[in-house]
């Protein structure tokens, strides 16, 4: 690395958070980036550590000490490249991924690892500023055709990374929009869905057509599909809600958190066309079952309703305020 003592001279520092009483009042994200100064010094805190177990946490292989050297050395637009070389859409990672990648730093033995997931989002940030991401178009085709189902991440990914190898992509997608539960799941505080739209012009730029508001099975059937294509890729998510089979279960107010989740995205959106009873939290005593991602979502979007108040109840007991490191699994 560039600076081998980095780690020793400088501190975690992370991105900040505009204040509660200023980002409940709207659905815009609310994280603040950190300057190119102190990203630089983030950068530098990745150590020369042998062997990198932030590869093995990273689900997607990001090559992370190499952007994070070329960071504090300055050279974004390499970093990007390298970014860019395992990862489709490192703006969205580096807003919504749990970052495992951190939790396997060596620096998180002392429990203040490299701030990966700040620094790769910066990175790919500055490179739409800058404009280095622009549209890979393949000129040599293949001749052949490709459906992929559902556009979710995995389905972008996919049908980019089909239609630079040259082949000729359809993405399908029942929704009115691509992008799957990026779209219409994770809330706009966490995500802004402009990051999407972007990427979808990109993908179309490279070749791939987009057939939004087909439901597979019932608007096309497969039969068609395996007629008009040589290959189809399956990369559906799951919509099937987990239940809790409990006595007042049936009880009017109690909501799936993906109905409520949806609607606020398709809302503000300006979306027509919600298929169930409107969803509001506002001037209700609201409860979240659920500690999780989506329990997290569901608090701050019932804030953002204007609830009376939120209650969240979590099946696990309390963690500690400051996690043992030594501690090994399952304990």
């Amino acid at each position: 690395m560039g600076n081998p003592t980095g780690f020793m001279e400088y501190k975690l520092v992370e991105r900040s958070y505009r204040p509660v009483d200023e980002r409940v009042k709207n659905y815009r994200e609310f994280v603040e980036p950190l300057p190119e100064r102190e990203l630089g010094r983030q950068g530098a805190r990745c150590m020369d550590c042998g062997i990198p177990y932030c590869h093995q946490g990273c689900p997607v292989n990001n090559i992370i000490p190499d952007w994070n050297d070329l960071v504090y050395k300055g050279d974004f637009k390499k970093a990007v490249e390298v970014l860019h070389s395992t990862n489709n859409f490192p703006e969205f990672t580096g807003r919504i991924c749990p970052a495992p990648c951190m939790e396997s730093c060596t620096l998180n033995i002392d429990d203040a690892p490299v701030a990966i997931k700040t620094i790769e989002c910066a990175i790919i940030d500055r490179a739409w500023e800058e404009g280095w991401v622009y549209p890979e178009i393949n000129k040599e085709k293949t001749g052949k055709s490709i459906a992929v189902i559902g556009s979710g991440p995995a389905g972008m990914a996919c049908a980019q990374q089909l239609a630079r190898v040259g082949h000729s992509v359809t993405l399908f997608e029942k929704n009115a929009k691509i992008g799957g539960l990026l779209r219409y799941g994770i809330p706009d505080f966490k995500m802004e869905k402009h990051l999407i739209d972007r990427r979808v012009a990109q993908m179309e730029a490279e070749g791939v057509t987009m057939k939004t508001g087909v439901n597979v099975g019932v608007d096309i059937t497969t039969e068609e599909l395996k007629n008009s294509y040589d290959s189809i890729v399956l990369s559906g998510g799951s919509e099937t809600p987990r239940d809790l089979p409990v006595p007042g279960r049936e009880a009017d107010g109690v909501h799936f958190a993906m109905d409520f989740l949806t609607q606020q995205n398709r809302r503000n959106a300006g979306e027509n066309g919600i298929d169930c009873p409107e969803i509001l939290a506002t001037d209700k005593h609201v409860i979240v079952i659920g500690g999780g991602d989506t329990g997290s979502d569901c608090v701050g979007t019932s804030f953002r309703h204007g609830a009376k108040s939120v209650t969240q109840l979590e099946i696990m007991p309390q963690p500690p305020a400051k996690v043992d490191k030594a501690v090994t699994w399952p304990n």
